[in-house]
């Protein structure tokens, strides 16, 4: 059976678009012109969103405080023949690791979760929001717990409203070694709850060890890091990687970059079937993930074209 292909609506709203961002019906109509059956919603401005975290949300750009409002959107979206892969939760504003108190972060969380079952929205993912550098400042146990404990009642609320939660581990973030990777989710263990699987961070991560502090950690290849995770993947978002990290304003490594499928080196012949094994996926959804790319307006054709072909081999 094939995959529905969608794409994270970020990518046109962050990093090189933030002070040009595509407008939430633009993107929409774009992506059905090119075929896809749906889009990763990031849930902040200016696309729909669950409102200002610090209120009130007058002057918020694509807030949906009201129910009404987001059962609206997901009627115009039935009505565009388009559905929703997943949100990335607006978590960012919140702090996780460096905290005693992770109560706004659960709050947030809440909303998010609420407004993603709204739209009908089953996965929702979230990340350690705060850099690996937090590690020389929060003890290990310390931030390991804090990040385990406050997951667990995440998953908690999501499965109230029927939703998985999925952890998008990248270099750019805390706990980003691949013993990190799995020591965390397994001491989560929550059956709603399991990894996102981005192969431009598998790369990184997994086979490069960028951002990790102290000692790297790496695998020879994909493959083989993807074998360390099986039956913990959830969810997958497809691009290829250059080895390189998106810089951050500083000129510092920040996340990984994420170029258009052929500018990169990934073998996803080899990727994508090892990829399959070690997935535990509830939907047959794939998604593209172009963010922090220059040019990912013009680029989302060609990708769309790439990914076809995998999934007629590999979907």
């Amino acid at each position: 059976m094939t995959k529905r292909i969608a794409i994270g609506s970020w990518a046109y709203t962050i990093g090189p678009y933030a002070d040009h961002p595509i407008p939430f019906d633009v993107v929409c109509d774009k992506l059905k012109a090119l075929g896809f059956d749906g889009l990763e919603l990031g849930a902040f401005p200016p696309h729909p969103n669950p409102g200002n975290p610090a209120g009130p949300d007058a002057d918020w750009p694509g807030a949906m405080p009201e129910k009404s409002q987001r059962l609206e959107l997901a009627a115009q979206m039935r009505e565009r023949g388009l559905g929703f892969s997943g949100v990335a939760a607006n978590l960012w504003g919140e702090k996780l690791i460096n905290t005693d108190d992770q109560g706004k972060y659960i709050f947030e969380f809440q909303r998010n979760s609420d407004f993603a079952r709204d739209l009908g929205i089953l996965t929702v993912r979230v990340d350690c929001v705060q850099p690996p550098t937090i590690h020389r400042e929060v003890d290990y146990k310390t931030a390991f717990d804090r990040v385990v404990h406050t997951w667990r009642t995440c998953c908690d609320i999501a499965a109230d409203n029927g939703q998985l939660v999925t952890w998008e581990f990248e270099p750019g973030f805390a706990f980003n070694k691949p013993s990190d990777i799995v020591k965390v989710y397994d001491a989560v263990d929550k059956p709603n709850f399991g990894l996102l699987y981005d192969t431009c961070h598998g790369q990184m991560v997994g086979v490069n060890g960028a951002r990790q502090e102290g000692a790297k950690e790496v695998f020879p290849t994909q493959t083989d890091f993807l074998r360390s995770l099986s039956g913990r993947i959830n969810h997958v978002h497809l691009i290829d990687s250059d080895n390189t990290c998106h810089k951050a304003a500083d000129g510092t490594d920040e996340t990984s970059a994420h170029p258009p499928f052929g500018a990169g080196v990934l073998d996803f012949d080899a990727i994508v079937p090892e990829l399959i094994k070690a997935s535990r996926l509830p939907d047959d959804w794939w998604a593209i993930d172009l963010c922090f790319y220059p040019d990912a307006w013009a680029v989302t054709e060609v990708c769309k074209k790439r990914i076809d072909t995998l999934n007629k081999k590999f979907g």
